[in-house]
């Protein structure tokens, strides 16, 4: 792992992969820079994800941080279509690679969401995480380890704790915003 970081601005990928070292989610990214919390990435409205057998394009512009505490990744949007404001994957060894220009975390399924609106916020995936335990052989300590923070986290965005709160990622979504980037539309 590097502790080395691209300027910011730079392009960039987050990959996601299963807990087998298959590949899930690519991420187009640009780097924003580094705060208390950790690293954060952009994904400008209009810049593409992918994994096997599916693809989107990002319908609004949205931020993730890479934290110092390598077992989940928060992402906020702004202006979702749907509402959704915050999604937390948990993950496994979410870091920086040897790479500057690559983050890199494996996804353990769960999943904390905050859609503004009446659904409010939840844990979800609990049936892939069930399913994967059993395909995937997931050792009891993190299981255990995971389930509990996945509840941490639930509680932490209903409180709006740092930096789970709006303020501390909206800061991240203007500096994103600030820079410019332009869609990239059938990429």
């Amino acid at each position: 792992m590097s502790d080395a970081r691209p300027a910011p601005g730079t392009e960039m990928i987050f990959q996601w992969r299963k807990w087998d070292g298959s590949p899930h989610w690519r991420h187009e990214c640009v780097y924003l820079g580094a705060d208390e919390w950790g690293d954060w990435i952009g994904q400008p409205a209009g810049w593409p994800s992918a994994r096997p057998g599916a693809a989107y394009i990002a319908e609004t512009p949205n931020v993730t941080l890479v934290p110092r505490q390598p077992d989940f990744a928060l992402t906020v949007n702004r202006d979702h279509p749907k509402g959704m404001r915050v999604y937390i994957d948990i993950g496994w060894d979410v870091r920086w690679s040897d790479d500057p220009l690559l983050a890199v975390g494996i996804d353990m399924d769960l999943d904390v969401v905050r859609v503004d609106g009446p659904r409010g916020i939840w844990v979800d995936d609990r049936d892939e995480w069930a399913e994967h335990i059993v395909q995937y052989g997931y050792p009891a300590e993190i299981i255990t380890r995971l389930e509990a923070l996945a509840l941490d986290l639930e509680q932490r965005v209903r409180d709006q704790t740092a930096p789970f709160d709006d303020a501390t990622p909206d800061l991240w979504l203007d500096r994103l915003d600030a820079l410019h980037l332009a869609p990239r539309l059938g990429t």
